[in-house]
């Protein structure tokens, strides 16, 4: 049985990591090069690193941080933040990344998935979908969550995997760092609708919420947090041995 993967999320502003709730009121919290190498040495199985304000700010990602990051960890890691174009693919690759994780610049270029998974592979190009309800509806948010495009959620996440994208990370805004659990509804939603690996984010605030993200949706390969790991409200050594107890695969 395949293991389930525990993934910290580093998002990283002006070279510090921050978080917020509900991708709003963001504080800082550490150096993403020393926690990526506390993540890569304690038991993280891979990790993302977002240069959450790049695409808004219409910049491309910071280099010279991830390349540090990527330098001193053991770990698969994923990057994305201002990647528009298979040249920013070609950078961020350079700088140590094993994926690219794509959000703006796909919904201004779709076919930057397609030309980015014919030149390094499906397994290299990951679509991360920021959504939030909308009268109902879940909509794809643009620009780390602050522009609602208006498209519908579900078939833009199919339509991203049919362009080529191998891994989905699905960022829940309702339930972004408010640590009541990850949004199963949503989630469910996106398992049922493509065959590639899904990432749950957004939501976790205890051991048991992950362990009820995997019992309760067995297609989603992955759980990320943030806050709940860097404040350490949760160890992943923990994380995994509840895991292991709750007969969910994980490597130890």
């Amino acid at each position: 049985m395949i293991t389930k993967r525990i993934i910290p999320c580093l998002d990283v502003r002006d070279g510090r990591v921050v978080k917020g709730v509900n991708f709003e009121g963001l504080a800082d919290v550490s150096s993403p090069v020393e926690l990526a190498r506390y993540y890569s040495d304690h038991g993280a199985d891979e990790l993302v690193f977002y240069d959450i304000t790049a695409s808004a700010e219409g910049r491309r990602l910071f280099t010279d941080i991830l390349t540090e990051v990527a330098s001193k960890i053991f770990i698969p890691l994923t990057v994305g933040g201002g990647i528009n174009t298979l040249d920013d693919f070609d950078r961020v690759l350079k700088c140590g990344a094993d994926k690219v994780s794509v959000n703006s610049g796909a919904i201004r270029n779709p076919h930057l998935i397609e030309e980015a998974a014919k030149r390094y592979g499906n397994q290299c190009v990951v679509i991360s979908a920021d959504v939030k309800r909308v009268d109902g509806s879940f909509r794809v948010f643009a620009k780390g969550g602050r522009e609602n495009t208006g498209m519908e959620a579900i078939s833009w996440i199919r339509h991203c995997v049919d362009l080529g994208a191998g891994e989905v990370v699905l960022n829940s805004i309702d339930t972004d760092g408010v640590k009541r659990g990850f949004d199963l509804e949503m989630l469910a939603a996106v398992c049922a609708a493509v065959q590639v690996p899904v990432i749950a984010s957004g939501g976790a605030g205890k051991i048991e919420d992950f362990i009820t993200l995997f019992n309760t949706l067995p297609g989603v390969d992955a759980g990320l947090a943030a806050s709940i790991f860097h404040f350490g409200e949760v160890r992943i050594s923990d994380l995994k041995e509840a895991m292991k107890k709750a007969g969910i695969p994980a490597r130890i």
